[in-house]
C-alpha cells in the first residue's frame, strides 16, 4: 500500500503579513528587477526632476534623505539585531559627528531609532507574547527609576519643565533601551556579535586618541578648542592637551577605555585560544595607555578597583599571584618620580587631599547639604548643569557644579531619588553576582563577568565624575545589565534542553 501524503497548507496569513512577503520579493529577492520596480524607479525619477526644477538642490539632497530613511527605518523595526547594532555605532558617533559640523538633531535621530526598536518589541510581541523580560529584579527596578523621573515633571520646586524634557530623554529614556537589549539577545552568537563590535568600536576610539597625541588635532577640532575659553581652561592642562578621541569629552573617552579594557580582561577566562588571548592582552594595553592620555584622573582608580572584584569573583591561587603583582606595579607606578605629563596626573588621582580641584568639590557638596535635606525629591530633574543654567539661569542650582553623578542625583531628584539609584545599582550587582555563580557555561559566564565589571567600575567613576549621562557610556550601562539577564537566561535553556534530552536518551 501506497504512503498516504497529506499536504499541510500553511498558516493563513494577515494583510500586514501579505505586504511585508510582497514587499521583500520585490525589494530583496527580485531587487526591483520586476515591473513594481521599473514603475517605482520610473516614478522615482520624474518626481526628482520636477522637484529639482522646482525647489532646487535643497529638495534633491530631502528626497535622497527620504530614500535612506525608509528602508532604514523598515530595517530597524523588522530587523532588531541590525538595529541594535547601528544604535551601539551611532551612540559611539554622535558626538564626533556633532563635533565635525553635521548640522543635524542627532540627539533626536537617537530618540527615534530608541523609538522605533521599541516598536519592533511591540510588533514581534503580537506575533508571539513573552513578557519575561520583565520577570526579574532588575527590572522591576528599572521601571522604579524610569517612573520616578517621570514623576520628577511635577516637582513643585523644579524651576523649569524644559529642563525635565531635555533631560529625561537621556536619564529615563534612554533606560528603556534595557528592554530593547534584554528582548532580542538570545543567543551566544549574537552576545559574541555585540561584544565584537563593542571592542572594535572602542579599538577606534583608542587608535584616534592615538592619533590626537602624536599627530594632532584636526582643523575642526582646532575650532571646538579654541571657540570657547572655558574649553581650554578645562582641557589644557600643565601645557598639555587632554585628549577626548571620538567622544564628547575626555572623562567619557577614559570611562569607555576602562569599560573596554574590563570586557577584556573578562573575556580572558573564556574559552579563547592562545591567539584570541593574545589579541585581546594587546588591546587591554592599547587601551590603558590612551586613557592615560585624557588625563581624567577619575578613571585611574577604577581597574585596579575592579580587578579586586575580580579576584574575588575568581579567587585562586593564579589569581592571588596575579593580583600581587598587579598591586606592585601600581604602587610603583603611583610612587615613582617621573616628569612626564600623563603619568604625574595619574599619580594625583591617588592623592585627593593634595588636589585643588577635589577640596573645591568637597566644599561645594558641603554647601548644597542643607538644600538636600530640605528638598526630598531635589530641585528638579536638569535642575543643573547645561539645561539649567539655559532654561532657569537666575536659580539657585543653575550654576552649581554638581561634579559628581551622584551628588547631581541627590541635587536634582532628592534623597528620595538617591535611595531609588543607589538600590538599583546593588541590585543589578547582586543578580549580576548571582548569576555569575549560577551559570554553568564557561563562555556565558565570561560574558556575565564582563558586565559585573563594567557596571561596578561605572558605579564608582559616578561618585567623581558623571559617568552615566553620556553616550556611549550611558548605553553601555544598560547594555551590560541586559547582558547580566541575558546570559543567564540563555544557560538555564541550555541547561533545561541537556537535561530533557537525557530523558529522551
Amino acid at each position: 500500500m501506497e504512503n498516504l501524503q497529506i499536504p499541510i497548507s500553511p498558516p493563513p496569513q494577515s494583510k500586514w503579513q501579505k505586504l511585508i512577503s510582497t514587499c521583500r520579493r520585490i525589494v530583496l529577492t527580485e531587487k526591483l528587477n520586476n515591473v513594481t520596480g521599473i514603475i517605482f524607479l520610473m516614478l522615482s525619477a520624474t518626481v526628482l526632476a520636477i522637484g529639482v526644477t522646482m525647489f532646487g538642490i535643497v529638495f534633491a539632497i530631502l528626497f535622497a534623505i527620504a530614500m535612506i530613511a525608509i528602508p532604514a527605518v523598515y530595517a530597524l523595526v523588522v530587523y532588531p539585531k541590525f538595529g541594535i547594532l547601528v544604535y551601539l555605532t551611532m551612540a559611539y558617533s554622535i558626538a564626533f559627528l556633532g563635533r565635525a559640523g553635521v548640522n543635524f538633531p542627532l540627539g533626536t535621530l537617537m530618540d527615534g531609532m530608541l523609538v522605533l526598536l521599541i516598536l519592533g518589541i511591540f510588533i514581534q510581541q503580537k506575533k508571539k507574547a513573552d513578557w519575561q523580560i520583565f520577570n526579574n529584579p532588575i527590572s522591576w527596578f528599572i521601571i522604579i527609576w524610569i517612573g520616578y523621573n517621570f514623576v520628577e515633571v511635577i516637582n513643585p520646586a523644579a524651576e523649569s519643565k524644559l529642563a525635565w524634557v531635555y533631560t529625561v530623554r537621556t536619564v529615563a529614556m534612554l533606560a528603556l533601551s534595557f528592554f530593547i537589549f534584554s528582548y532580542n539577545i538570545r543567543s551566544k552568537a549574537f552576545i559574541k556579535l555585540i561584544l565584537k563590535w563593542w571592542i572594535a568600536l572602542c579599538l577606534i576610539g583608542a587608535a584616534y586618541a592615538f592619533k590626537q597625541e602624536y599627530f594632532g588635532f584636526t582643523s575642526f577640532e582646532e575650532t571646538y578648542l579654541h571657540h570657547d575659553p572655558n574649553v581650554k581652561l578645562l582641557l589644557f592642562i600643565s601645557g598639555h592637551w587632554r585628549k577626548f578621541s571620538i567622544f564628547s569629552d575626555p572623562v567619557t573617552f577614559a570611562y569607555n577605555m576602562v569599560t573596554a579594557s574590563l570586557l577584556c580582561i573578562a573575556l580572558l577566562t573564556g574559552p579563547l585560544n592562545n591567539i584570541k588571548k593574545v589579541l585581546l592582552v594587546f588591546a587591554i594595553g592599547f587601551y590603558l595607555m590612551n586613557m592615560l592620555y585624557s588625563g581624567t584622573r577619575g578613571a585611574y582608580p577604577l581597574v585596579p578597583a575592579a580587578l579586586i572584584l575580580y579576584g574575588i569573583l575568581n579567587f585562586s591561587k593564579k589569581i592571588f599571584i596575579f593580583s600581587i603583582v598587579a598591586a606592585v606595579f601600581v604602587v610603583g607606578l603611583i610612587v615613582m618620580p617621573t616628569s612626564n605629563q600623563n603619568i604625574l596626573r595619574f599619580q594625583s588621582a591617588f592623592k585627593p587631599n593634595n588636589d585643588p580641584s577635589y577640596l573645591v568639590r568637597k566644599a561645594n557638596q558641603a554647601r548644597i547639604k542643607p538644600f538636600v535635606w530640605t528638598h526630598p525629591i531635589g530641585g528638579g530633574l536638569g535642575a543643573t548643569g547645561e539645561w539649567g543654567q539655559k532654561f532657569a539661569p537666575n536659580s539657585y542650582l543653575a550654576n552649581f557644579p554638581p561634579d559628581s553623578g551622584y551628588v547631581r542625583v541627590t541635587v536634582e531628584l532628592g534623597w528620595i531619588g538617591l535611595a531609588i539609584f543607589c538600590v538599583m545599582m546593588f541590585i543589578i550587582l547582586k543578580t549580576g553576582i548571582n548569576n555569575f555563580y549560577s551559570i554553568r557555561d564557561p563562555e556565558l559566564k565570561s560574558y556575565c563577568l564582563a558586565a559585573v565589571l563594567i557596571i561596578f567600575a561605572l558605579n564608582i567613576g559616578n561618585f567623581p565624575q558623571e559617568a552615566l549621562v553620556q553616550f556611549p557610556s550611558n548605553v553601555n550601562f544598560y547594555l551590560g545589565a541586559a547582558l547580566i539577564v541575558a546570559a543567564f537566561k540563555i544557560d538555564k535553556e541550555q541547561n533545561e534542553l541537556l537535561v530533557n534530552s537525557k530523558k529522551v536518551e
